[in-house]
């Protein structure tokens, strides 16, 4: 039997026969013919203690709990299609819940049980990749992204039977093959090692999909008798050290994921377009603080400026030079709370404003910052306190990460377990007693991974993990709903936390923690994949001793994402700091270009070389982002075949043509072929934000 189900944007078949747990046959763009079945993979699947794999494997698309499952019902509440299964077995059941969400949808799985079942992983989805009909697993790409400090968003494209899924013959054999493509991110940094984001591409089509978590998760693409599956997980035994006894009457809900499919001659392009649209709508109902109304610029005097040595003396020229340039915000980094000459890192947990570093008071500064038009802000590392602090004496043991009845210690921090009311009182009263200062930005920092997890409560460790990561979400929601109209900034060394359950809620994005402008361009050119470009925040470091072209080139990155400032402004001269000026008046200028527009990457989105560009289309302009680095020939050619037989009129929007101490970059349009050529003798690096507009006749 056969249940259709459409959002209006997608078709969704799925079969329910009795004898064969549910599988979901079909998801198409609406109106478009399902085609043949995309895999016959159960849609749940269930790792259970005592029930195991048939046959054994390392997959998840494989278990015994996953083919005993069979269809009960259905119901559609508010919207959303709940789809029932039980096993007759164990008792156990799991309802498949599908959220429309723009151009995807959102689906997570709840397991309730009849008697007690130790679950070991459940997936938040099975599908196929239902990229076309015609297309085989030799027709298909797998793309996903590397990602590590001050090395983010590596993207890889490669065909399936060349990383993970050889061939083999079922015939012969007896089994369907027993390999696998897996991708993995461990402990509390979502993408400390991976991005939560990938995509199935074949010729004309192409399959996305995020997990929407901010901890440990796992996806995987193996082969069934009808194709490639893909299966997405949170954290898992194998993997994650996660696990759960469900008793009678107990629910579990996995984590959430977002997919997406598209068709078109730019496959990648089309499918992350998908993504970028859900992202925004899941933002909207989040109700995101700040991304309803004007994008703020805020200017931060870490990177490559104070880098943790903050005084009133040096922030104060700072946030007068900040103001001239156009910033909005001044957010005083790491530091400010140290009074131990730089020992900081070790003694941090009570957030208590120096005194040497501000004879004055801290709140002095913030009301010097107010007075200049800018909204103050600081760093905070909230989930952390330092082995040598107070407060590790003063909080109770279980409000602390343990491991065995050992507090976990990492890099010097003990991880406070958000599970506990007294860490997050004391981490409320924090939060309170700094915004009762007049503080309306926090830079929420998180320098380290405590491993699996914590067994305070019984708990496997990855369930523990599992469990804090959730409260860690509670108490955002709570401060954010305390304090309307706080502005937060997510980072974790850079964008090591960088995922959408967070991002849901939170205004901005760190990037990355890369200070050589030289290494930016390949990380910012990708980001637009993972992360909203409104959400994106780039660091932009110009300096006194740059030349033009130099501080422009830092400059470039954050203007179609956010422009996130920092540099020794003060230290500049007239000419510098208007260039720096015009930088944030050509991003305010483009910010709501940037916050409709959807990502594509002329030279491929797993691109990497002297030539680095990416683009933002809306109906009315393609904004073009290019960097030449050293090694770089002097032109370049980009497909841009959205545009093609458009008459289009291509103005450099930064840095202005006549800049003092900027060269000439000259660009010309061939409408027939949809290309853009680039040419310049401008010495590498240099860097424009170019703006194609359709031209009326």
């Amino acid at each position: 039997m056969a249940l259709r189900w459409s959002t209006g944007d997608f078709d969704l078949e799925f079969t329910t026969d009795a004898d064969a747990p549910v599988t979901l046959r079909s998801f198409t763009p609406a109106g478009t013919p399902p085609g043949p079945p995309a895999t016959t993979s159960p849609l749940v699947e269930v790792q259970a203690l005592g029930h195991g794999r048939f046959p054994g494997s390392h997959r998840y698309t494989c278990t015994t709990v996953g083919s005993r499952l069979r269809y009960t019902g259905h119901d559609l509440t508010g919207g959303e299609l709940h789809l029932h299964q039980a096993d007759p077995v164990t008792g156990l059941h799991a309802t498949s819940v599908f959220s429309p969400s723009a151009r995807a949808v959102r689906t997570w799985t709840v397991l309730r049980a009849d008697q007690p079942i130790t679950v070991q992983a459940v997936t938040s989805l099975v599908l196929g990749t239902f990229v076309n009909a015609d297309s085989t697993i030799e027709d298909l790409d797998v793309l996903w992204g590397d990602n590590d400090w001050v090395a983010e968003s590596r993207w890889h494209r490669a065909p399936l039977r060349e990383v993970g899924l050889p061939a083999m013959d079922p015939a012969v054999h007896h089994h369907m093959n027993r390999a696998r493509m897996a991708v993995t991110t461990r402990s509390s940094w979502s993408t400390g090692e991976r991005l939560p984001t990938g995509l199935i591409v074949g010729p004309d089509a192409g399959l996305a999909f995020q997990i929407e978590h901010n901890g440990a998760w796992h996806w995987e693409i193996g082969e069934d008798r009808t194709g490639a599956s893909l299966a997405l997980l949170g954290p898992t035994d194998a993997e994650h050290q996660w696990s759960l006894v469900l008793a009678p009457g107990e629910t579990f809900t996995s984590v959430p994921v977002a997919i997406t499919v598209a068709r078109g001659n730019d496959p990648v392009g089309a499918a992350l377009a998908g993504l970028t649209a859900h992202r925004r709508a899941l933002v909207a109902a989040k109700g995101t603080a700040g991304l309803e109304g004007p994008l703020p610029v805020v200017f931060n005097d870490y990177m490559n400026t104070l880098m943790g040595d903050p005084t009133a003396a040096k922030i104060l020229p700072l946030a007068e030079a900040a103001a001239r340039a156009g910033a909005d915000y001044y957010c005083i980094d790491a530091g400010w709370y140290d009074d131990d000459a730089g020992g900081w890192w070790d003694a941090v947990g009570e957030w208590e404003p120096s005194a040497s570093r501000f004879p004055d008071g801290l709140g002095a500064v913030l009301d010097r910052i107010r007075e200049l038009g800018l909204v103050p802000g600081i760093w905070l590392e909230p989930e952390v306190v330092g082995v040598r602090s107070k407060i590790a004496d003063i909080l109770p043991a279980d409000a602390f990460f343990q491991r065995g009845g050992h507090r976990v210690v990492e890099h010097g921090r003990y991880q406070l377990d958000l599970r506990h009311p007294a860490a997050r009182t004391h981490l409320d009263a924090v939060v309170d007693r700094l915004v009762g200062m007049g503080v309306g930005f926090f830079k929420l920092d998180y320098n380290i991974m405590p491993g699996p997890g914590t067994d305070v409560g019984g708990l496997a460790p990855g369930a523990g993990l599992l469990e804090h990561c959730r409260a860690y979400l509670s108490w955002l929601d709570a401060v954010l709903a305390r304090h309307p109209g706080l502005l937060i900034e997510n980072c974790a060394s850079g964008g090591m936390r960088a995922d959408y359950a967070i991002l849901s809620r939170l205004h901005l994005q760190s990037t990355s923690d890369q200070q050589d402008p030289v290494m930016y361009p390949a990380i910012a050119a990708a980001t637009p994949a993972s992360i909203l470009p409104e959400q994106a925040g780039h660091w932009g470091y110009a300096q006194p001793e740059m030349s033009a072209e130099e501080s422009a080139f830092t400059l470039v990155a954050g203007i179609t994402g956010r422009l996130y400032l920092s540099g020794h402004l003060a230290r500049m001269d007239d000419e510098q700091l208007a260039l720096v000026a015009t930088a944030v008046a050509a991003h305010r200028e483009l910010l709501p270009h940037n916050a409709s527009a959807v990502p594509s990457w002329p030279l491929g989105l797993e691109h990497r070389g002297p030539w680095q560009a990416f683009a933002l289309h809306t109906e009315q302009a393609v904004v073009v982002t290019v960097w030449r680095l050293p090694g770089a020939s002097g032109t370049l050619e980009l497909a841009l075949p959205a545009l093609r037989g458009e008459h289009v009129v291509c103005d450099q929007v930064f840095p202005a043509p006549g800049t003092p101490g900027i060269g000439d970059w000259s660009c010309a349009w061939n409408a027939a072929d949809g290309v853009l050529r680039i040419a310049t003798d401008v010495p590498a690096p240099t860097a424009r934000v170019l703006r194609l507009t359709r031209e009326r006749i």
